[in-house]
């Protein structure tokens, strides 16, 4: 699905179904350097099971035109504008890492729209390690291929893997290094940049009344469970799950238990 945002071309993955404005609408938002295709196996089902899904690339990212937005409060401004584009009115916010952000921000701001949120792979404050915050922008394949190594449990998928020989590790480089690609003007760092500078999670968080989830790696290096604290002790309210065996690519590593948590928790927000 295509649309125009702020005077640029705005893709968002409807999961192999028309968008219909008419369902709940589960919106899925990618982290840094990613685009709509971390979340394949999720918004394929969603779609087919009595939602409609917004699988966004954010500006910059994927078939998604602009530069890439340098805060956080710009993205979920962003994001109003293309869920009234696309004229969803009732959503279920998912996000990832940076997209957790932008899902948190986004919820503050327009809460009568959102149902539910789900916060994957997420921490606040998001700090990123000046070292990477430097490689970002002066070595950008350096910091794609530490960033991968960081973000996975192991460096071979387990063989009881849904899709058995896929290259977990090397899918998530390859497609860092296509973003890369198709837009050089340092999306990576200006990412990176973002989630290190915001600064308004414990309010947003506050604000929020709808459920919410915390969906988190025990084995996650980037954004450890630990680091969720100081939003979930603003969400009394939120469930939290831990996955075993899971790094910072939830979705990758543990499509089925990611999707069974993403679908239960969206479902139940409904009610």
């Amino acid at each position: 699905m295509e649309l125009h945002i702020n005077g640029h071309r705005a893709y968002a993955y409807t999961g192999g179904k028309a968008f219909n404005p008419a369902l709940p609408a589960a919106v899925f938002l990618h982290g840094a350097q990613n685009d709509h295709s971390v979340w394949a196996l999720q918004t394929r089902y969603f779609a087919h099971h009595g939602f409609s899904v917004l699988a966004v690339d954010l500006p910059g990212h994927g078939r998604s035109g602009g530069v890439a937005l340098a805060s956080v409060e710009a993205m979920a401004d962003w994001l109003k504008a293309l869920l009234d584009a696309a004229g969803a009115t009732k959503t279920i916010l998912i996000g990832h890492s940076m997209g957790s952000l932008i899902a948190l921000e986004a919820a503050a701001r327009t809460p009568s729209r959102v149902a539910g949120i789900a916060l994957v792979g997420t921490a606040y404050p998001m700090k990123v390690s000046p070292m990477l915050l430097e490689t970002s922008r002066d070595q950008e394949p350096v910091a794609i291929d530490m960033v991968n190594l960081w973000s996975h449990s192991s460096i071979a998928q387990k063989p009881s893997a849904p899709g058995p020989g896929f290259y977990v590790q090397g899918g998530s480089r390859r497609l860092m290094q296509r973003i890369s690609q198709r837009n050089p003007n340092q999306v990576f760092f200006t990412d990176f940049s973002a989630c290190n500078d915001y600064a308004n999670g414990e309010q947003a968080a506050a604000a929020l009344s709808c459920p919410a989830l915390f969906l988190l790696g025990r084995k996650d290096m980037m954004t450890p469970p630990k680091a969720a604290a100081k939003l979930s002790a603003k969400m009394p309210g939120a469930k939290t799950i831990v996955l075993d065996g899971s790094g910072h690519a939830l979705m990758a590593e543990q499509p089925d238990q990611v999707l069974d948590a993403l679908f239960g928790f969206a479902t139940g927000a409904l009610k």
